[in-house]
């Protein structure tokens, strides 16, 4: 992982607000959280922007983090011409149509219980773990489910914001 200055970080501090706060979004659909990582531009380091994110995203509401979880897909249904959807779904892909189907009920039956959908760091995963993490998870109590949320969400930003600060 990236820990020093980079040109992605560099065009990142340099951005205008309106462009940096654009990208934020991409990254992390919370606004509180692209605010706090605004706020404190520039960054020396990509691990500076890391533990900022790190930070902002322990502080967040339960409605902030409901406003992040807004901006991801169901697992199994990437956006349509979302390539970081796709990429990061990318686990699902190959999947049958036993496993989607069974997703697709697993994915309803979560919402319903917990009114967002199921959030889990994808990257990496093959559909059958995404699968079993969200019978796992299912069972939890909504405060349980709030913090693991919080963490999945926290793995997520930090891959998006890798990709970032990597950019040539």
């Amino acid at each position: 992982m990236t820990s020093g200055s980079t040109p992605g970080l560099a065009r990142f501090n340099t951005s205008a607000d309106s462009e940096a706060t654009a990208t934020l979004h991409e990254v992390c659909a919370s606004s509180a959280w692209g605010s706090e990582l605004l706020a404190q531009r520039p960054y020396a380091t990509a691990e500076a922007l890391f533990l900022a994110s790190d930070a902002a995203m322990a502080e967040l509401t339960a409605e902030d983090l409901a406003e992040a979880m807004a901006g991801h897909p169901p697992i199994g249904r990437p956006k349509p011409g979302d390539p970081t959807s796709s990429r990061e779904q990318r686990g699902m892909a190959g999947a049958s149509e036993e496993l989607k189907a069974e997703m697709l009920e697993l994915n309803l039956a979560y919402q319903e219980k917990f009114g967002h959908v199921f959030l889990i760091c994808a990257t990496g995963a093959t559909g059958e773990q995404m699968r079993d993490a969200m019978r796992d998870r299912i069972g939890n109590t909504a405060e349980a489910e709030r913090e693991i949320v919080r963490t999945e969400l926290g793995k997520i930003n930090r891959i998006r914001l890798t990709r970032l600060v990597e950019e040539d």
